[in-house]
């Protein structure tokens, strides 16, 4: 019912609303301006649970399937298929030499394997998880992407710097092109584009799908070993994860770099969150950096402490979840002159899904 106030006389004025009417009509009003705006949930980002899954071996890329409501993880030897919203396994895919990544097309039927060691890409099933073929590809198979204006996979060769184009009709290799350097993690806008990093020459590539071949190559500014890459389809940026502590936010309309947000060190994989305007960085010194993609100024919002190792991550749209994972490890063995750098062992069964997320 409207309020209407009776007319004033000259011994007389209106009355005021009251305190808590005002108040009351200021939040309906900040709360119907957010909600036309798309403001973001409040609270801060958290670990809310870990998952053990066990095993044995190192890890890769981790895919959400969002509408299955599923986590791929590449864990040595094996493919884990986790349920997203339970963290209850659902199998795996095993006898793998050596895996990276899962690329997913977008009929919901197949998947696809990049198995470096056995320079192959492997199909499957994604409702039976059974194996379906197995497509030789370039040398050490990485990053690898479906293209869907195209109907194609993109297999990023690491060993033998160039990408092997599959049709996934004829499940058969039917271009290749040669790259720059060593690439990294690719991303496809959905129109027929695919960028991808190249971590030694730290630049950024455009190629165009459906004519394959580099189209634009674009520096980054003297940011060095890009790694993990995110990719804004509606806001036209990408978000390159760089050594030094550094996100490369390109515009991919020019190749332009504009802006670089602090992020944590050691990090190897990227996410977008198109709904909340959120970027991540997740790295391996044990955080995970979070960037406000929805501002001109790109601040870091938070620095998430998640566990040392967990440097690659996934974004699941359907649960508005973080997903990365981590494992424990022995101590560090003696540097030798065959070994400089040595890494300490993994401790058995103590792999782990780290969920993150807002309280």
């Amino acid at each position: 019912m409207r309020f209407v106030a009776p007319p004033a006389t000259a011994n007389r004025k209106p009355p005021r609303p009251s305190t808590r009417r005002f108040r009351f009509g200021v939040a309906l009003l900040t709360a119907s301006l957010a909600l036309c705006m798309g403001a973001r949930p409040e609270g801060p980002f958290t670990v809310q649970e870990k998952w053990k899954i066990g095993g044995e071996g190192k890890w890769d890329y981790l895919t959400a399937d969002s509408a299955a409501h599923r986590l791929y993880i590449t864990h040595g030897t094996r493919v884990e298929v986790v349920d997203s919203a339970s963290g209850k396994s659902i199998g795996a895919l095993t006898g793998f030499k050596g895996l990276h990544g899962v690329a997913l097309d977008d009929s919901g039927k197949f998947g696809y394997i990049s198995d470096g060691h056995a320079n192959a890409v492997v199909v499957f099933d994604r409702t039976t998880l059974e194996r379906v073929a197995s497509i030789p590809v370039g040398t050490n198979p990485d990053g690898i992407v479906y293209e869907p204006a195209t109907k194609t996979v993109w297999a990023f060769n690491g060993g033998s710097k160039d990408v092997s184009v599959i049709d996934t009709a004829t499940r058969k290799v039917i271009a290749t092109v040669a790259l720059p350097g060593k690439p990294e993690s690719p991303q496809a806008d959905g129109t027929g584009l695919v960028f991808d990093n190249i971590e030694d020459k730290g630049e950024i590539l455009r190629l165009d799908a459906k004519h394959p071949q580099i189209t634009a190559t674009w520096p980054l500014g003297g940011l060095e070993s890009p790694s993990g890459l995110a990719i804004d389809r509606v806001g036209h940026r990408l978000f390159a994860v760089c050594d030094g502590g550094k996100m490369a936010v390109v515009d991919y309309t020019t190749g332009k770099v504009v802006a670089t947000p602090a992020i944590g060190k050691g990090p190897d994989a990227a996410g977008y969150d198109a709904r909340a305007k959120l970027a991540y960085s997740s790295n391996g010194d044990g955080t995970l950096s979070i960037i406000d993609a929805g501002s001109s100024s790109y601040n870091v919002l938070q620095t998430v402490s998640t566990q040392p190792g967990a440097r690659t991550m996934a974004w699941d749209d359907a649960t508005g979840k973080v997903f990365l994972v981590a494992a424990d490890f022995g101590p560090r063995p003696a540097p030798t002159e065959a070994e400089p750098r040595p890494r300490p062992a993994i401790l058995p069964d103590s792999f782990t899904v780290l969920v993150v997320g807002r309280k």
